[in-house]
């Protein structure tokens, strides 16, 4: 690592004694960082808001008929694309043995893993915005109405419409999966540009699904660079910009309305005395950058939203911190971004999100690759819940807040202490249920191997 080399201006040296913390970030030590712009008093104001959020919720439950017919897995929740909340109570006295702290209040995990058609929480921004797409096109061309029964499109006409035009995204792995599905479901020609470190089943299963997969030798960034530019040398063709999409944020953000029901459901109070936090993995930020938009807009100042990053790639971490977003990225700093996580490896922070969040994020952890699968085989082992490696970054939040100095002061600063006991913790699990049985195996014999060398 050379300190000397300047980014925006400044030495590497000099980024340090501005932000100690990124000593500990360019050496890929975990850290904790509790966001001094975060502000429990301020509304969310941004140029989306509480009608924008409905309006993507309106528009889901237009296509829950067709969605209903096309993917039987939906139609016990008659089309409806929902995971549940399960209280995960004996993998919260494992987190408390293991490292040897109190987790004060509930421990729940929110399963987009199982989510239908996509298996991650992808399904919610990337089947969202295919669906506006289509249901844009479609009104555009006079081939229905908002008021017609949307079974519609699943008609030799709407595919053969709807054939005419493409659709690409560049991805690391969940989102390609949820996108490459839909559209391809719904008729469209789609392009997923993976980046290396796409695991091969993702990249087969598209395949399967009659979806053309170009793959790339280097990450993110290049494949959203190529699907960038498909999109600009054909005017047919519809880009969807994990880095930028508003469609995408709002098809995420949905999530919090359905989660405020289910909180009711199982008797969950949220309010001043009863503290909710949220644990969200984080790759570029789209994914919980709408989820945690969503929730602040329902909870307000009662709910608190972490993100979590690998140490090898937290880019939304270094585009907050140093104000930068998009204009830096991990490498920048020496840092590989090559994780495991797959769908966590991005070097480079979405603008959109980070501008959004800066003032409705309570903090970022970092967590190593050896603990996901660590607290993988974990889970498997306690609930009986299988997550593939990125998923289970969430999963040390509570222990992170409980166990560190930052997390100590952050409940101080906020009068959480004292109120703890009647919180609860949410850990959301992005994605698991697709991943191949066999692969699935190999994830938990390396976190059974990496439990035994710490014992």
């Amino acid at each position: 690592m050379n300190k000397e080399q300047y980014v925006a201006g400044k030495s590497i040296d000099q980024w340090i004694e501005d932000f100690p913390v990124i000593d500990d970030m360019v050496s890929t030590k975990e850290v904790v960082w509790i966001n001094p712009n975060y502000d429990v008093s301020k509304s969310v104001s941004n140029s989306l808001g509480k009608h924008d959020v409905f309006d993507a919720e309106k528009r889901l439950n237009r296509f829950a008929p067709y969605l209903a017919k096309v993917f039987p897995e939906t139609k016990a929740m008659n089309g409806m694309i929902e995971s549940p909340i399960v209280p995960i109570r004996t993998m919260q006295g494992y987190l408390e043995k293991r490292y040897n702290r109190e987790i004060p209040g509930e421990l729940w995990m929110k399963c987009d893993s199982h989510l239908p058609i996509a298996g991650s929480i992808k399904a919610r921004g990337g089947i969202y915005e295919v669906l506006q797409h289509a249901e844009d096109l479609a009104l555009r061309h006079g081939k229905l109405t908002i008021h017609d029964n949307y079974e519609l499109f699943d008609s030799e006409s709407f595919r053969d419409f709807f054939s005419q035009y493409s659709i690409a995204v560049g991805s690391t792995g969940n989102l390609g999966l949820s996108i490459g599905i839909m559209s391809a479901k719904i008729g469209f020609n789609v392009t997923v540009h993976m980046s290396a470190d796409a695991k091969q089943w993702k990249k087969d299963l598209l395949r399967s699904r009659g979806v053309n997969v170009i793959e790339y030798a280097s990450d993110y960034s290049k494949a959203v660079e190529e699907g960038r530019k498909q999109a600009e040398n054909d005017p047919n063709c519809y880009f969807i910009d994990d880095e930028n999409s508003k469609h995408l944020f709002l098809g995420y953000a949905v999530a919090a309305k359905r989660l405020q029901k289910q909180l009711d459901e199982n008797k969950i109070i949220v309010d001043q005395e009863h503290p909710l936090f949220v644990y969200l993995p984080c790759g570029v930020g789209g994914g919980p950058g709408g989820v945690a938009f969503g929730l602040k807009l329902l909870f307000q100042d009662h709910v608190h939203c972490f993100f979590a990053e690998p140490t090898h790639s937290p880019c939304m971490l270094l585009g907050l911190l140093t104000g930068l977003h998009d204009q830096v990225c991990v490498q920048d700093f020496g840092i590989d971004n090559k994780t495991e996580a797959d769908g966590l490896a991005v070097g480079r922070p979405s603008r959109f999100v980070g501008k959004t969040v800066e003032s409705l994020l309570s903090g970022v952890y970092t967590i190593e690759d050896d603990e996901l699968y660590v607290l993988l085989q974990a889970l498997s082992d306690t609930e009986k819940i299988n997550l593939e490696p990125s998923a289970l970054a969430g999963m040390l939040g509570p222990v992170k807040l409980t166990g560190s100095e930052q997390g100590k002061q952050f409940f101080e600063t906020y009068g959480l202490e004292p109120k703890l006991k009647q919180g609860t913790h949410i850990v959301w699990a992005t994605g698991g249920n697709m991943v191949p049985a066999e692969i699935m195996d190999e994830y938990y014999q390396r976190g059974l191997s990496v439990t035994q060398k710490n014992i």
